[in-house]
């Protein structure tokens, strides 16, 4: 009886290996399966670059860039419809044609840049089938407020390996506290800022 209840041990044991063996192996093939489906782009943040411009009355616009961008977007080669991407955007880079107010852009009054030093724009997941132009609705993250709004993008593929993005996006300041005491006025300083994009990124 003892060697009965033995066996039955060793068996269970056995099969309960197997199993595993079995998950492991589905998982491995289903993991790898996954990683072949998806096609990985990383920025160069050397060409890179974020250029805007506000509008202010009775002035020359306020026209800057920054400099400083990291990016990574993921492709999904096969169902076409599980894209993501995100930039991330570091505030001291910024340069402006207004040089003598540099200092107080990176000021608590407009990016506060020592408490938020990175803003992102965050795709999520979105759709995409090859096509030169697309709208999508991004994730806007500036000065630890984050909005949902809509981008236009252009996609120039220069080579297999490197493709060329340009990107439009409008936005209000006063959304994201860019601009707080007298500054908050709209009445000089305009209110919505445009956001040219002129990125590149390299298959990784």
């Amino acid at each position: 009886m003892i060697n009965l209840m033995k066996k039955q041990m060793n068996l269970q044991e056995n099969l309960l290996k197997k199993i595993k063996n079995i998950s492991l192996i589905l998982f491995l093939v289903l993991f790898s399966e996954s990683i072949l489906a998806k096609e990985k782009w990383v920025l160069d943040n050397e060409l890179s670059t974020i250029d805007f411009e506000l509008p202010v009355f009775l002035a020359k616009n306020v026209k800057g860039k920054f400099s400083k961008i990291d990016g990574l977007v993921e492709i999904d080669i096969d169902e076409k419809k599980n894209n993501k991407a995100i930039l991330s955007i570091h505030i001291d880079s910024v340069e402006i044609n207004y040089d003598k107010y540099k200092n107080l852009l990176l000021s608590e009054t407009f990016f506060h840049e020592k408490k938020f030093p990175i803003a992102l724009i965050d795709t999520k997941k979105f759709q995409y089938n090859s096509e030169k132009e697309i709208k999508l609705i991004v994730e806007v993250n500036i000065k630890g407020t984050t909005h949902n709004i809509p981008i236009f993008l252009e996609i120039i593929n220069l080579t297999e390996d490197l493709v060329q993005i340009n990107g439009k996006i409008n936005f209000a300041r006063s959304k994201f506290n860019v601009g707080i005491g007298n500054w908050s006025s709209t009445a000089i300083l305009k209110d919505i800022v445009e956001i040219k994009a002129n990125l590149f990124f390299f298959k990784n």
